[in-house]
């Protein structure tokens, strides 16, 4: 039966990735992979979690199961990293959070625990969104319609687009919502924005699905949240899909949550055991060693100082190298909206044509968007980042 397969084309990420890893050049530049990068151009260990992991290692008694729902330690602190401590919802049980592998694994049990709601149930996504939400929320049967997020000429949010479209959902439709660091973009709503986008979601009956996986690298772990959490306090429903692959760097550990809002208490614990229930017929349970991390992190005083911050200087560090990179094109451009931008992804505005001569020429290496990991920048490669695109931008 398997030779009826056909081969798939290789992801455009991991072919770049490929095609980057064979370039002998060695002053070429990785601005693709979306990882966090330090100035030595790698993805670190955090402090915190080394030492973390080493009284892990040293007080582990067991490997046995955690079960479906994941450490209970794990979730209480999750939940109080993403909704706030002392936040209502957690204190009359209105809100649960289920550990979960990676921000995936939260996405498509999302996506399954919605289809068992409803099955013909219809989400919109942003355009752009992260490549991997449509095959995450569509691969579990759900429809996908879009809605208009960035502008392709000002790279800017299109917000009167994007409500204008969001007018035309129905009640039931779920809007899923990036919770800050906008992926691919970059490009974030204001709070202004967040609460004019609760307004139309309580009008128009709507459930709201938020992916949070930067918390932490916009402008910091409060501040990041203001949206969702002004969301969280006026509607009566809500999904949250988190990770800890960025702001903990475990990105291999595959460490995750999924926060479940409900009206009250009772529909809340009604509502998470048919999530655990799905949660049983896919995999079961979850992967224990990075939530362990996690936990062990957010229950130490000291551990839990001193990854606020390390993770408040990669956020700093980033906001620095948008500022410095959108100072370096001035001469070529308006690329102030890079600076305006969060997290670790932009749209340079260059064509894919222009993509590629970067790359062939002179070792720039993004997606043919154009889309690019500012985080894969640093003072040191920056200014001959700068003057390629420069060069290419003039010719």
């Amino acid at each position: 039966m398997f030779e009826t397969l056909r081969p798939l084309p290789q992801d455009p990420i991991l072919q770049l990735m490929q095609t980057f890893r064979d370039d002998p050049r060695p002053d070429k530049v990785d601005l693709g992979i979306g990882v966090y990068k330090d100035d030595a151009g790698n993805t670190p260990i955090m402090t915190a979690v080394q030492d973390a992991e080493r009284r892990l290692l040293e007080g582990e008694t067991t490997k046995s199961y955690v079960g479906p729902a994941g450490s209970a330690g794990f979730n209480n602190a999750m939940a109080e990293l993403i909704l706030g401590s002392n936040n209502p919802l957690i204190r009359d049980r209105r809100a649960s959070v289920i550990q979960t592998p990676g921000g995936c694994g939260a996405l498509r049990m999302a996506a399954e625990f919605l289809r068992l709601c409803k099955p013909d149930i219809k989400v919109w996504v942003s355009t752009p969104t992260w490549a991997n939400h449509l095959p995450l929320l569509g691969g579990a049967g759900l429809t996908i319609r879009e809605y208009p997020y960035l502008n392709p000429k000002t790279l800017q949010v299109d917000f009167g687009a994007m409500l204008e479209t969001l007018e035309q959902a129905d009640p039931g439709d779920v809007v899923l919502l990036h919770g800050c660091c906008h992926n691919p973009s970059g490009a974030d709503l204001s709070l202004a924005q967040w609460q004019d986008i609760t307004g139309l979601i309580q009008r128009k009956g709507l459930l709201p699905f938020v992916d949070m996986a930067y918390q932490g690298l916009g402008e910091g772990l409060d501040a990041d949240a203001a949206g969702l959490r002004h969301l969280a306090g006026e509607v009566p429903e809500m999904l949250v899909a988190a990770s800890c692959s960025k702001n903990f760097g475990l990105y291999r550990e595959r460490t995750g949550a999924l926060a479940l809002i409900s009206a009250t208490a009772t529909v809340n614990a009604a509502a998470t055991s048919q999530l655990l229930s799905v949660i049983r017929s896919h995999y079961s349970m979850p992967p224990a060693h990075g939530a362990a991390i996690v936990e062990t992190i957010l229950g130490d005083d000291g551990l839990r100082s001193a990854w606020q911050k390390e993770l408040n200087g990669m956020c700093q560090r980033i906001l620095h190298l948008r500022h410095a990179f959108a100072d370096s094109l001035s001469s070529v451009g308006d690329f102030s909206f890079i600076a305006r931008q969060r997290g670790m992804f932009s749209f340079l505005g260059v064509s894919p044509e222009q993509v590629g001569q970067l790359r062939k020429e002179h070792g720039i290496y993004m997606l043919d968007s154009s889309r690019l990991n500012v985080a894969g920048l640093n003072d040191l490669v920056l200014p001959q980042v700068a003057a390629s695109i420069r060069e290419v931008l003039v010719q």
